[in-house]
């Protein structure tokens, strides 16, 4: 990641890499240690303006999504790629799978609540499928 800027993003306790587009997607940022205040109110209404639409902030805890597909198959390649993706972020959705949808919930467990990487792993999901 030579040439990219790297700061200490103290409001959410992570070091973020920052791609120069400012896309959450392109954001890299290490799992929560704890000890980081939840979002809430505006911050939240802020971060989810910036996802696509269908991401549902649920009571200022976590975030769902439901992707709909033709088949099971689909679905079930859907939930592999969203797997994949949780290992290489170290952050670990909660994933239902189902004949022609996959469920999506993202929080972080550590604090239980909302952070910061929570909508940027909820970008990258969705750039799964673009």
């Amino acid at each position: 990641m030579a040439g990219l800027p790297i700061w200490p993003d103290a409001a959410f306790g992570v070091e973020c890499i920052m791609n120069t587009t400012n896309d959450l997607a392109s954001r890299q940022c290490e799992p929560c240690r704890g000890g980081v205040p939840r979002l809430q109110g505006a911050e939240l209404e802020q971060l989810q303006r910036k996802l696509q639409t269908g991401w549902q902030v649920a009571d200022g805890h976590h975030l769902e999504k439901t992707y709909g597909f033709k088949d099971f198959r689909e679905a079930l390649a859907f939930t592999n790629r969203v797997g994949d993706l949780a290992e290489t972020q170290g952050h670990h959705p909660d994933i239902y799978l189902a004949w022609g949808k996959v469920q999506v919930k993202i929080w972080t467990h550590k604090i239980d609540g909302l952070t910061e990487s929570d909508f940027v792993l909820a970008a990258k999901v969705d750039r799964l499928l673009g």
